[in-house]
């Protein structure tokens, strides 16, 4: 019998695969590039500094990575049904592309510490095209009464490496954040 506490998954809110830790460069300093920026990843060349994914609402197993230009055109499905994922300062984190306040697209924004007396509190991400700044942890806005949808980052044992792969590399799961009652 399943449990009355427990809705079941909807189907727009399964997990998807986002690729090994090792494939987003780890952005260390706080207000520098652009999470688009070619930053330099373990091992590899330099690659972009976050990845996009569309995820359709209805069913998030469809979820493809986008890049270049189609992130903003309507083939990369349009900056609602987008998420993107980075790595700063050793933490994935992933939300909705689409800024709250101005609908444009936050994998051009810039990540940075969120300090008090020059102590880290918090993580944030800087929308650069009004300049307004959101919570990477509770999604809130520095302005306003607006919030950006966050998404849940799970990170998993790998499964079997493939020739060439560490072993110790863990995979990357990203879904949409359930919804509580």
């Amino acid at each position: 019998m399943a449990s009355p506490f427990t809705a079941p998954s909807r189907k727009g809110d399964d997990w998807f695969y986002v690729g090994r830790a090792s494939s987003l460069p780890n952005i260390t300093e706080s207000g520098g590039v652009g999470l688009s920026e070619p930053q330099p990843c373990s091992g590899q060349e330099s690659t972009p500094g976050c990845k996009v994914f569309h995820v359709p609402a209805t069913d998030s197993s469809q979820a493809r990575q986008i890049e270049g230009e189609s992130i903003m055109r309507a083939e990369g499905g349009g900056l609602s049904d987008q998420v993107v994922v980075f790595k700063y300062k050793d933490k994935i984190h992933a939300m909705n592309n689409r800024c709250p306040h101005s609908a444009y697209p936050l994998s051009e924004g810039i990540p940075f510490d969120i300090e008090d007396f020059g102590i880290a509190l918090s993580a944030g991400i800087t929308c650069p095209k009004h300049g307004w700044s959101f919570d990477l942890f509770s999604g809130r806005a520095d302005r306003a009464n607006y919030k950006l949808r966050l998404w849940e980052v799970q990170l998993r044992a790998s499964t079997g490496a493939e020739a060439g792969e560490d072993k110790n590399d863990e995979e990357v799961w990203v879904r949409r954040k359930q919804r509580m009652g």
